[in-house]
C-alpha cells in the first residue's frame, strides 16, 4: 500500500510508541544530545544555576517554559540580539533535547 493510501488509523499505529513514551516519560528530548549542546549554552549562563550580570538561570527550568522561551526568541518576540541568533540556527530536535538536559538539572547550592 502505498503512502498515500494508508489509512488514519496504520498512521496511528506508526506514531503511537513515541506518544505512549512521550506521555510516559514527559520528556520529548535526547538528554545525551542535550548535554553535548549544552557547553555553549553554559558560556553564558552558570552551569551553577545562578543568574549572573544579567544572564537568566535556565538550570531546571520546566522543559515547555525553555522551549516557549527559545521559540519567542525565534520569532523576536523577546528582545536579545545573540539568543535570537541561537534560537534561529538551533533546530526544534535541538531545542527539545536542550530544554531536556537542562530540564533534568538542579541548580548548586
Amino acid at each position: 500500500m502505498s503512502k498515500s493510501r494508508r489509512s488514519p488509523a496504520l498512521a496511528l499505529l506508526a506514531v503511537l510508541p513515541t506518544a505512549l513514551w512521550l506521555s510516559a516519560t514527559g520528556r520529548a528530548g535526547d538528554l545525551a544530545l542535550g548535554e553535548y549542546l549544552s557547553a555553549e549554552c553554559v558560556t553564558c549562563h552558570q552551569i551553577s544555576g545562578r543568574q549572573v550580570a544579567g544572564i537568566p538561570a535556565i538550570i531546571g527550568l520546566p522543559e515547555d517554559a525553555f522551549v516557549a522561551m527559545m521559540e519567542s526568541y525565534r520569532r523576536r518576540e523577546r528582545e536579545n540580539q545573540v539568543m535570537q541568533a541561537m534560537a534561529v540556527r538551533l533546530s526544534s530536535e535541538e531545542v527539545a533535547a536542550l530544554a531536556t538536559y537542562f530540564g533534568s538539572l538542579k541548580p548548586r547550592e
